[in-house]
């Protein structure tokens, strides 16, 4: 293992891949997992050096706390190794939810990606539409198809009635689609996010939902 295991714990899925966002920009780390955390939440674990992971730890929580995420972050220098049974879950899917709850991030179809796909465009972006609550996301990601030209690629659920759905497309089709969307809200639900990122990361796109 690296140097450090750095920890940002996050509520809302949005909020959290922002946060991810930010930190893979701004160090050298890699994400190890991203685990649920019942409570509305995602824990990001991510490694490298302990001056990257303590950047990026410092920037994601910047982030995050700046789309009202409620971060709270840690960096273990050199966990001992009886910790890592504790610190890393196995893969886990909530009957619930039927959703996974622990996920590992897939860079393997990342690395093999074809080249000319929209996924390796620099002009690519990704939207999200969070909410409280079915209704509102249902009515606020077809008035975003509605406006723009973009590709629903997946919706998660948290628990708590927390629903995102994921767009993509060139940037300004993806602004404009979560503009609308959001706009749609009110009355319907709770919005928790609309957000968009352009350029996503590596660590970003390792998680989008299949």
């Amino acid at each position: 293992m690296s140097e450090a295991l750095g920890i940002l714990e996050v509520t809302g899925l949005t909020p959290a891949m922002v946060a991810l966002d930010t930190m893979d920009k701004a160090a050298d780390i890699r994400l190890l997992q991203a685990e649920s955390n019942d409570f509305l939440g995602l824990v990001l674990k991510v490694t490298g050096s302990v001056d990257a992971v303590q950047t990026a730890i410092e920037a994601g929580r910047d982030a995050a706390e700046r789309m009202g995420g409620k971060p709270v972050g840690t960096v273990l220098n050199r966990p001992d190794e009886g910790a890592w049974s504790a610190l890393m879950s196995p893969v886990e899917v909530s009957p619930l939810i039927q959703q996974p709850v622990v996920k590992n991030p897939n860079y393997e179809v990342l690395a093999t990606a074809d080249k000319a796909a929209p996924m390796a465009d620099n002009v690519f972006a990704l939207g999200f539409i969070e909410t409280q609550g079915f209704t509102a996301v249902f009515e606020a990601i077809d008035s975003a198809c509605k406006a723009a030209n973009v590709e629903v690629i997946g919706k998660e659920k948290l628990g708590g009635g927390y629903i995102t759905v994921v767009v993509k497309g060139d940037v300004a089709a993806v602004k404009a689609a979560i503009e609308a969307g959001t706009a749609k809200v009110q009355g319907l639900g709770k919005l928790i996010a609309g957000h968009v990122i352009a350029r996503p990361s590596a660590a970003v796109l390792s998680l989008l939902p299949k």
